[in-house]
């Protein structure tokens, strides 16, 4: 295969939301396959995943959640439209559902972001490396806005524009998983404008949500990688983010966010994409076809004013 130069980040998602899934994590990250993280810190495991990260210099970001379980800033402390009357945030849907029918107030969505990169820096004593969104909440209408603004006021530079090309094509994926795939990259084709003007930058390309849990095997995730260059010039080395979900399966009634861990971290979707990581074949592909791992606070990232293919 002859691609230009590429660098890859390979974030694994989701640490700080049980003690197997940041184990499995770990492991990923000193295979040497996964080069950053990103931190729940409303995560049930918050505190021990960040000293996790401390002793083995994980470069870490912020995982903003504002969909699964509690809230760490104000909204906790009373009614919210964040929250469901039992005190949880709304769910992957239900904020979604709450969102388009314009029932979120931005001024708790801006809060509760607030709250959380204050508790991230509580937790590693700095701030983070990059922020990007649990269920991809970030570049959901309007709140896409206050999100570069709260990045641009805490001076966060790099973000994740979830625009994956060719996800329409990828014939392996069930419609709903093709379905909501499409409607993120719908919304981070939007939201991209308002990240610009704030500031924000993220890699030249973008995959993942091909390749996420029973869908991941080396092939594809090569192919993704091959599909998200196809537009991208090749005259400069291009970066790439691949975003995964490693990790060992959960044992409730231990992980989640407040609720407990969901269906998939207790299943061996996770554990299928530690497998797929840690082998040789993907990162002796990776090596053969001249692809640079690299964490994201290493790239000279995509210029704001640049845009995306």
């Amino acid at each position: 295969m002859a691609w230009p130069r590429v660098r890859l980040v390979v974030t694994a998602d989701d640490f700080g939301y049980c003690p197997r899934r940041d184990e499995g994590i770990v492991e990923a990250f000193l295979a040497g396959t996964v080069t950053s993280v990103s931190l729940l810190v409303n995560g049930a495991t918050a505190e021990s995943a960040a000293e996790l990260a401390r002793r083995h210099s994980i470069p870490t970001g912020l995982h903003a959640n504002l969909s699964e379980g509690r809230p760490v800033g104000p909204a906790g402390h009373g009614t919210s439209s964040l929250l469901s009357p039992e005190g949880f945030f709304l769910g992957k849907m239900g904020f979604r559902e709450a969102v388009a029918a314009g029932q979120v107030a931005l001024s708790q969505v801006r809060e509760e972001l607030e709250a959380q990169l204050s508790r991230f820096r509580e937790l590693l004593g700095r701030p983070p490396t990059h922020v990007d969104g649990h269920q991809h909440v970030h570049v959901l209408p309007g709140v896409c806005q206050v999100f570069a603004e709260v990045l641009q006021a805490c001076g966060v530079r790099f973000t994740r524009l979830p625009l994956e090309g060719g996800i329409g094509r990828c014939a392996w994926l069930e419609a709903p998983a093709r379905a909501f795939a499409c409607t993120v990259e719908c919304d981070a084709r939007a939201a991209m404008d308002h990240f610009s003007r704030h500031g924000l930058r993220w890699t030249d390309a973008f995959v993942g949500l091909s390749t996420c849990g029973r869908y991941m095997t080396a092939h594809r995730v090569l192919g993704a990688v091959a599909r998200a260059l196809e537009d991208n010039p090749t005259g400069h080395t291009l970066s790439v983010e691949l975003m995964t979900h490693p990790g060992y399966p959960s044992v409730p009634p231990a992980g989640g966010c407040g609720e407990g861990p969901d269906a998939f971290s207790c299943s061996w979707e996770r554990l299928h994409e530690l497998c797929v990581l840690t082998a040789p074949t993907l990162r002796a592909r990776l090596a053969q076809d001249g692809v640079q791992l690299c964490a994201l606070e290493d790239l000279e990232s995509k210029r704001p004013e640049e845009g995306v293919s």
